[in-house]
């Protein structure tokens, strides 16, 4: 830096030999000499240059030294400029005191005495220049300090708008640094917590602070500058936090431990999070292995009762629609309750009851979801023994359902009537024994009479907290759309002569669709269990109707509803998904929930040719207007 400072002499003398001759004598590196031949002509230079020296002559035309060391020390600019008076003329006291008078700080007379001159000069050379040097300096001092406080405020920004809380502790854990992160998380204001240790403070527990008390220690002897630990702290209203600490050990120019700086996470909400996670799988599995346990016992009693396989299969498949249905509704309502008025009409939707056949009266109840479930089975089990052996099993008999809430309990009423004669049973079949023993395990009383006239069967359940009356949400089947769905039904019998594509990402339930379509007399051209598979046989095969999956391996099926819709093909959903789970554009398309049964299956995909039927006589009828209108 000091090779580049440069000292500017301004030398004044009417006499060009004696300005060569000074000019010669105190030139050197880094010293530039302003030679002038007037007090003008030097009034001018010190405009433009900042000298650290000025030697003047004393005799001079127009303006001799004194008057020009006079103009220097009355301006602003020039007056701190140091003047050295040179002069020939003889010993005159009274004129040296005039030179010392205008503010020179020395008068020398010719001849010079170089030796003087050039040690005179030198000190005011080196003065100038350790003057540049330090003012050099304290400009670039000045910019750092600038630099490092802009950086310094940048850095306290991002301090306080992190997240996190930052604070800094000594290795005894006095905290000497506390952000607004940690004023925010925890409560308290830097004032009231700086200088004071940790431990005093009511933020962490004697424990806590213990720990974080070694792992401060341990780090400032030499172990890992950086770890992360986790610790529960308090607010400052005593609400407890779980959080992480990012500890950093900070060391000084000597490479030992200064102070300890830790950034806190707050985790609460992710471990409660983490937690209900954990809760949820574990119910969740809870449910899944009761529900296949309950299939299982299903499947065993239900074979130990079948006299052959189609009964079986009959039965089995519409005790698991009946369940199916109960879990349906119990997702409707993230498994908090279910309407009691809906399991009913879930087992008239099924076709285990004949609505006309069927009077049901009770005010809006919601069940608990154990209840509900078990109470889906024995509805459907009950309707199932009527259609049977009871009084749906003629044309003339008939079955009321009924209940009542009475003193935190309800009163569930099955009575029948009008069908064959009824004598108690000699025997406990699987039936009885599911609606006694799943009741009673959920606290309910069950008591069945066989009155000649009609079995009845009373129950007595207990009202929960969760047991409450809402307004109904029972949609009542429009008449004329049941009629229609028979109608088709009864026009399409058989599917002979049409062909199907079933698109289906589960190979049983595939086999099991394709079987009951080829039985029906239909011929299945196709398999798709993939997006691109289903995409491929659109494609390449030709097909009358489509079975469609609400979702391919976790894919949804939006394209190939579209595919289809292109070529107007018509398609039925088969899922386990309710219709707000459909594609957005066909939500309204037909559906069929799993598990289904074999009736179903026929009855939907008679209703989907029924309706594409209507559809291309109206188009014709419209053709046909439009013809003679045109006429």
């Amino acid at each position: 830096m000091s090779s580049d400072v440069t000292v500017k002499f301004l030398l004044v003398d009417d006499v060009p030999q004696n300005l060569v001759a000074l000019e010669a004598l105190l030139a050197r590196d880094g010293l530039m000499l302003f030679k002038a031949r007037s007090g003008a002509e030097a009034l001018e230079l010190m405009l433009e240059h900042d000298f650290a020296l000025a030697l003047l002559d004393v005799q001079m035309p127009d303006m001799d030294g004194f008057e020009l060391a006079e103009i220097m020390r009355s301006t602003e600019r020039t007056r701190s400029i140091p003047i050295i008076f040179l002069t020939a003329v003889a010993t005159d006291e009274q004129r040296r005191f005039r030179g010392y008078e205008t503010g020179a700080v020395d008068y020398l007379f010719k001849p010079i005495d170089t030796r003087m001159l050039t040690s005179k000069a030198e000190v005011f050379f080196e003065l100038s220049r350790q003057r540049q040097i330090l003012a050099e300096q304290r400009d670039e001092l000045r910019e750092t300090a600038a630099v490092l406080s802009s950086t310094l405020d940048r850095l306290n920004a991002h301090r306080d708008n992190s997240p996190l809380a930052i604070v800094e502790f000594e290795p005894d854990l006095t905290i000497i640094g506390w952000t607004k992160g940690a004023e925010r998380l925890f409560g308290w204001p830097a004032d009231e917590v700086l200088g004071r240790r940790a431990s005093e403070l009511g933020w962490m527990g004697q424990p806590v602070a213990e720990a974080v008390a070694r792992h401060v220690a341990a780090l400032t002897l030499g172990g890992e500058h950086r770890d992360m630990q986790v610790h529960q702290v308090l607010r400052r209203e005593g609400a407890a936090l779980e959080c992480e600490f990012y500890y950093s050990l900070l060391l000084d120019r000597n490479r030992r431990p200064a102070s300890v700086t830790v950034q806190i996470l707050d985790i609460t909400e992710r471990s409660r999070a983490e937690e209900t996670q954990h809760l949820l799988i574990g119910e969740l599995n809870h449910r899944v292995k009761n529900t296949l346990a309950s299939v299982q016992a299903i499947a065993s009693q239900t074979l130990k009762g079948a006299p052959d396989p189609s009964e079986f299969v009959d039965t089995f498949t519409g005790r698991l629609q009946a369940l199916a249905r109960a879990h349906s509704l119990l997702s409707n309502q993230t498994w908090q309750s279910a309407s009691l008025s809906q399991l009913v009409q879930d087992q008239l939707d099924l076709g285990t009851l004949d609505e006309g056949r069927c009077t049901i009266s009770g005010p809006p109840i919601e069940l608990p979801p154990n209840l509900a479930l078990h109470l889906a089975l024995i509805l459907h089990e009950l309707g199932t023994n009527a259609a049977k052996y009871g009084a749906l099993s003629n044309d003339a008999g008939h079955v009321y359902i009924d209940w009542t809430p009475s003193e935190g309990r309800l009163q569930l009423n099955w009575r029948e009537s009008g069908g064959p004669v009824v004598t108690p049973p000699t025997r406990k079949g699987f039936g009885t024994v599911l609606v006694e023993r799943s009741l009673s395990a959920e606290g309910g009383v069950v008591a069945a009479s066989y009155p000649p006239e009609g079995v009845i069967w009373h129950m007595d359940l207990p009202l929960t907290e969760a047991s409450r009356a809402v307004a109904p949400r029972v949609e009542a089947r429009d008449a004329a759309v049941t009629n229609f769905v028979g109608q088709a039904l009864s026009s399409h019998a058989t599917l002979a002569g049409l062909d199907f594509l079933v698109v289906e990402d589960e190979p049983l339930i595939a086999f099991e669709v394709s079987d009951l379509l080829e039985d029906a007399g239909a011929r299945v051209v196709g398999t798709a269990g993939t997006l691109s598979e289903a995409r491929e046989a659109i494609e390449t095969l030709d097909f009358d109707v489509a079975i469609l999956d609400g979702n391919l391996q976790g894919q949804p099926v939006d394209p190939i509803a579209e595919a289809l819709d292109r070529r107007g093909i018509p398609f039925l959903f088969v899922s386990g998904y309710g219709p707000e789970h459909l594609p957005a554009d066909y939500c309204g398309r037909p559906l069929l929930n799993k598990p289904f049964n074999r009736a179903s299956l026929l009855e939907r995909v008679s209703g989907l040719l029924a309706a594409q039927e209507a559809a291309v006589l109206n188009r014709s009828a419209g053709c046909s207007s439009l013809k003679r209108a045109a006429s």
